[in-house]
Order: structure tokens, then C-alpha cells, then sequence
């Protein structure tokens, strides 16, 4: 098979894992220690795919002069309230060893810190094909989502073609960034927006199944 895309940039919440019960117990859990009223579910869930101070200002009720003790603390917290609430989506790790198997570079891009991230990654089996040297975080000291800045480190530090590569994200941040870097862009339906909001940006392709990449 002559695959069109022979590069493959990942988003992780909502994209590879299922991190939504996670993420909204440790924001939960933030807001309780800080003394402040919980936040709407939905809310939280909205803001995924941003960086973590964004959840909190714009999903809680945290004063501005809070934001980075929050997120502080929801770091801090999050290896305890979250972990075991994080799952892989259907057909992800089959998919990425046939991606694998056929000489797809992958990598991660995310909006989460290393300090979550690569935890995760190890823990859900993902290193097997994806190793951290090509997991990309927040705390690479670049803009963050919807900017292209990530996807245009990863491009440039493994020398790849943006014209061969796909993007592939949950949320209209993630397809904006890939297609501000010049690369095709997949949404994936089952995460954290909706078809419509995804289709709102006109990626390339659109599915609902992870393993759909495969014929891609």
C-alpha cells in the first residue's frame, strides 16, 4: 500500500486517550482545595485541548491572581485523582502498530506538560510505537494551540514534509495548528467536540473511528 501520508502528529486528550473523567476530578479536585465552588462538567470538558491555565480561567470560577496556583496544583494532584480514570479510545494501539509496521513517523502533540504526559504515554502502551523522544508537550516553551508552533517544532527536529504529514486532534485547536503548519488535518468525532464544531474548520478528513487512519 502506497500511503499518502507518511508522517502523523497525534493530539492525546481526546484524540488517543480518553482523559474527560480525569481531567474534570482533578479540576474538581483543585477548586476544593483552593476553597472555590466546582465548575460545570461540560464546561471543563470544553476548554480540553487548551493549555491548563486556559480551563481555569475561562471553566471555573478561580480569580485571575489564581490561575497558576491552580494549575500548580492540579499538577500536583493529578497523578492521584486521574490516572485510574484514563483509558485508551477503541482500536488505538492496533492502529498505531500497523501505522508502525508500514514506516509511519509518529509523534505526540499536546497541550499537557511532560510531567503528565509522558507518564501516560508509558502507562497506556503507547512508547511501544511511539517513543518520548517524539512526544511533544506544553512545556516546550512555544505558543500554544491554535498557534503551529508545535507542530512546526516537530516538523523541523525530524525533518519532515508538511506535505506528507497529517495532523490528527479532536478539537478545532488541533486542526487549526496543522493546517497553519502547512500539513493535512484529520478530526476525530468521539472526543471532546463535536463533528460540526470540527467541520467548522474544514479539515481534510473526518472520522470516527481511530482505526480509519489506517486507510488514510
Amino acid at each position: 500500500m502506497i500511503r499518502k501520508y507518511r508522517n502523523i502528529l497525534f493530539d492525546f486528550d481526546g484524540t488517543i486517550a480518553d482523559t474527560r473523567v480525569g481531567i474534570v476530578r482533578t479540576v474538581q479536585g483543585t477548586l476544593e482545595r483552593m476553597g472555590l465552588p466546582h465548575a460545570q462538567p461540560e464546561a471543563v470538558a470544553a476548554t480540553i485541548g487548551l493549555p491548563l491555565t486556559e480551563c481555569f480561567r475561562r471553566a471555573t470560577a478561580t480569580p485571575a491572581n489564581r490561575v497558576d496556583e491552580a494549575a500548580a496544583i492540579y499538577r500536583e494532584i493529578f497523578p492521584y485523582l486521574a490516572l485510574d480514570h484514563i483509558t485508551l479510545f477503541p482500536h488505538v494501539l492496533h492502529t498505531l502498530g500497523q501505522l508502525a509496521g508500514q514506516g509511519v513517523t509518529m509523534a505526540i502533540v499536546s497541550s499537557r506538560h511532560h510531567m503528565s504526559l509522558d507518564p501516560l504515554v508509558t502507562q497506556l502502551g503507547v512508547v511501544n510505537y511511539i517513543p518520548l523522544s517524539r512526544v511533544y508537550g506544553e512545556d516546550e516553551g512555544l505558543r500554544p494551540k491554535p498557534a503551529p508552533d508545535l507542530a512546526l517544532k516537530v516538523l523541523h527536529d525530524l525533518d519532515l514534509d508538511p506535505q506528507n504529514t497529517l495532523v490528527v486532534g479532536d478539537t478545532v485547536y488541533d486542526l487549526q495548528m496543522g493546517a497553519a503548519a502547512g500539513c493535512a488535518t484529520c478530526g476525530v468525532t468521539y472526543g471532546n467536540q463535536t463533528a460540526d464544531q470540527l467541520q467548522a474548520v474544514s479539515p481534510n478528513h473526518l472520522i470516527v473511528d481511530f482505526a480509519s487512519l489506517l486507510v488514510l
